[in-house]
């Protein structure tokens, strides 16, 4: 198994740890797409990021430890799937994904996580 795959189940892992807590937010947050392009998962990673870090504000603990895994270099090694160098100027900014509920960030980001692990175990 590689250190991204693991890095990433790890990641899965804490997510699960406070999906309930951030679902239970009456929140409206920039949302990534559900079928984003493989070039723009690191954009999209660092959009759930950043929007972790500023709508939801975390404090607690293990939201703290979720937040600071996607930061992780092995982590974003582990979502950028893209061989081009400037495709990824193609991506969508974080300001421009519509608006979703907390429950529909947080399983889209459980997504995005799910597919990245998928792809990392068939290569």
């Amino acid at each position: 198994m590689t250190l991204e795959r693991r890095k990433l189940i790890e990641v899965l892992r804490q997510l699960a740890d406070v999906k309930d807590s951030l679902q239970q937010r009456e929140l409206l947050v920039n949302t990534p797409p559900q079928n984003i392009e493989d070039c723009c998962c690191l954009s999209a990673l660092r959009c759930f990021r950043a929007s972790l870090h500023v709508q939801f504000n975390v404090t607690e603990r293990k939201q703290d430890k979720l937040y600071r895994s996607l930061k992780h270099p092995i982590t974003e090694r582990g979502l950028d799937s893209c061989k081009s160098l400037n495709s990824a100027a193609a991506c969508s900014t974080c300001d421009s994904h519509p608006k979703a509920t907390a429950r529909e960030f947080v399983n889209r980001l459980e997504s995005l996580i799910q597919r990245a692990i998928s792809r990392l175990s068939v290569s």
